[in-house]
């Protein structure tokens, strides 16, 4: 029997490990390494989902926050969102993540879950979390490109995760990219690696739930338009 995606996402996430330098005060969180019920989790989501072998359309995130896939093993799901919408419960911990709440209305709009993840993958370049220190010795959730020298530090570990990502089954004619900084840095990348066609733009979930929230349907509408701007 033919490997399904959901085989090839588990087997990519078992392996994910980075162990390239990093600027001081900051560090990468492993969550399958940290916590043995993500990897449970993670699995019964991808086999819900994706066990089939049918090609999807890539969303490409900045890096998984700490609240979100940083627990879950799961891309922009908490473990509100993934029990709620989900029905997979996590024991272990119990998170909430503004960006989830954003992406999980857009998906019930586009019409549920099934029908959402039948058509969509969603990981991201860096596809750890990354946590920074702050001066008063609290860590934060920090982006890849937050810092020059981090981003130099970790930009041939993304190349080489892209190329993996779209070794699963992606469609590159057109991703989505989630957020304008980070499409300046993949398209940056883009340029030089040839990886994909169109990077088609879309506004952050997390700026949008943050700067945004009375316009978030405008912006919900938004997503759906570029989504299925092809189906037609």
């Amino acid at each position: 029997m033919s490997e399904t995606f959901a085989d090839k996402v588990i087997n990519f996430n078992l392996h994910l490990d980075y162990s390239g330098k990093l600027p001081e005060g900051f560090q990468v969180m492993n969550p399958y390494l940290d916590n043995p019920e993500t990897m449970t989790v993670m699995q019964e989501f991808y086999h819900k989902y994706y066990n089939d072998s049918g090609q999807r359309r890539f969303i490409i995130g900045i890096n998984p926050g700490r609240h979100g896939a940083g627990v879950t093993g799961v891309p922009f799901t908490d473990t509100k969102r993934l029990e709620s919408v989900c029905g997979i419960s996590m024991k272990s911990a119990y998170t909430h993540e503004v960006s989830s709440v954003f992406i999980y209305d857009m998906i019930h709009a586009f019409g549920g879950a099934a029908d959402f993840y039948s058509e969509f993958y969603i990981n991201s370049p860096f596809p750890l979390a990354i946590i920074r220190k702050t001066k008063e010795e609290k860590w934060l959730n920090a982006n890849y490109y937050d810092d020059p020298a981090l981003f130099e530090m970790v930009k041939d570990f993304m190349i080489s995760s892209l190329k993996k990502h779209i070794s699963l089954g992606l469609d590159t004619s057109e991703v989505f990219v989630l957020g304008k900084k980070n499409a300046d840095f993949i398209h940056r990348l883009n340029s030089k690696e040839k990886l994909f066609g169109q990077l088609t733009v879309l506004d952050h979930p997390r700026y949008i739930q943050q700067y945004k929230l009375k316009d978030r349907q405008s912006y919900i509408n938004h997503y759906l338009q570029a989504f299925l701007k092809k189906k037609q």
